[in-house]
């Protein structure tokens, strides 16, 4: 079946903000004309296609299909080996692609940030993409690709060093800059209208344990940084990192899905570093203060609204000068059962939503033509590892480091 596919990839949703970002990169890995890796573009609108064809130079072939047309859908998924998706909100747009993909037995990954999404694509299709051979990996940009190999990379690390790992890890974003797309903005806005609509989705999005396997979806207690805190190992005062929510989820799928290699009692939590001293936690004070108040404000439909008005529209994001002069340095603190402690590092070289978050992708499609899991919901540390992180240094502009 694979022989007979036209493409090797599909980038479906070539025209959002971040696939035009992504066709551009992979014409610069891999030829305007798909040289090296046989991909196409994929939208629903064919002028929209030709303009970003134009625009990034990937003179590859076009496919029109629509995100709620299962038939072309179906289509799309007969003429490729694998699927990029990078239409959000992904519980609005990508179910249907999802379970074409598990259906037809080929390979897919995405950039979403929705835990309540995921978890309902594993409840649904997972047998039956085992059964397929299907091999879906979602979360596969800034959410969440520096913290589950973050965590994975330290891991390895700490096993080296001590021939034991980490039972708790401490994850700080140091320092970032980058700007918000109407895309991001609009997958979290549906995820507010989603649990005003269903409350009991509470329950899985405050569930850290959320993704993990079926059966394996309670445990201890995990670190919630909402108010301002001093972490000793990270020395520094921490505020809360909106993309916790999805990131802790999915490191604790990985544990999932690696059998509780790291203990039952591994605790794994992230946060924003904002300094030592008075001055940081002064700053972790107004930082958390005024993310409360946001998250409080948008969480009411009718306030939600009015702010859609002052937020970045779908298709739109930072320029291509601030996507260049954004990165992202993230630190992690691990400690052993023993006691022996660990810090390591992850930067990249872009705005991390965007610029960054397009190579992330990019790199994790050609690493997941290579990898040899099997068919099933997986995440980018158990399905990628240690040759995706090679990929993400030599390609991408990530580091990974012991310090």
């Amino acid at each position: 079946m694979a022989a007979q596919r036209k493409h090797d990839i599909v980038v479906f949703g070539a025209t959002s903000f971040v696939g035009q970002i992504l066709c551009k990169y992979l014409v610069d890995r891999h030829g305007s004309e798909g040289e090296t890796v046989k991909w196409a573009i994929a939208g629903r609108n064919a002028q929209k296609l030709d303009a970003v064809a134009e625009s990034t130079g990937a003179d590859v072939p076009r496919i029109i299909a629509d995100a709620d047309d299962a038939d072309a859908i179906a289509a799309l998924c007969a003429s490729t080996n694998l699927v990029i998706s990078t239409v959000g909100p992904y519980a609005l747009y990508g179910s249907k692609l999802v379970a074409a993909v598990a259906e037809a037995g080929i390979d897919y990954c995405d950039l979403t940030g929705e835990p309540q999404w995921m978890q309902r694509m594993i409840d649904r299709y997972h047998e039956r993409a085992v059964e397929t051979g299907a091999r879906i990996v979602h979360a596969c940009g800034f959410d969440s690709v520096p913290s589950d190999l973050g965590v994975w990379f330290t891991q390895q690390a700490a096993m080296e060093q001590f021939g034991a790992p980490c039972t708790t890890i401490s994850m700080g974003v140091k320092a970032m800059k980058g700007g918000a797309s109407g895309g991001t903005v609009a997958s979290m806005m549906n995820m507010m209208e989603e649990v005003s609509a269903e409350p009991s989705l509470r329950k899985v999005l405050g569930n850290p344990y959320a993704l993990g396997v079926k059966g394996d979806r309670e445990g201890k207690d995990q670190p919630n940084v909402t108010m301002p805190v001093h972490d000793d190992g990270l020395d520094s005062w921490l505020a809360p990192f909106v993309m916790a929510g999805t990131n802790t989820r999915v490191v604790f799928r990985t544990h999932s899905l690696l059998g509780h290699v790291w203990g039952d009692d591994f605790t794994y939590g992230e946060a924003m570093m904002m300094g030592d001293g008075v001055a940081g936690r002064a700053k972790a004070l107004g930082f958390s203060g005024g993310m409360g108040g946001f998250m409080g404000a948008a969480s009411v439909g009718p306030v939600r609204k009015v702010l859609g008005k002052f937020l970045p529209e779908p298709g739109e994001g930072p320029s291509p000068e601030a996507q260049r002069a954004g990165f992202f340095d993230i630190r992690f603190h691990g400690t052993t059962a023993s006691g022996d402690t660990i810090i390591t590092k992850v930067t990249g070289d872009r705005d991390p939503g965007y610029g960054s978050t397009s190579k992330m992708l990019g790199e994790a499609a050609l690493a997941l033509r290579g990898s040899d899991v099997v068919g099933g919901f997986w995440t980018p540390a158990t399905a990628l590892g240690a040759p995706y992180i090679d990929a993400l240094v030599q390609h991408a502009g990530l580091t990974f480091e012991v310090l």
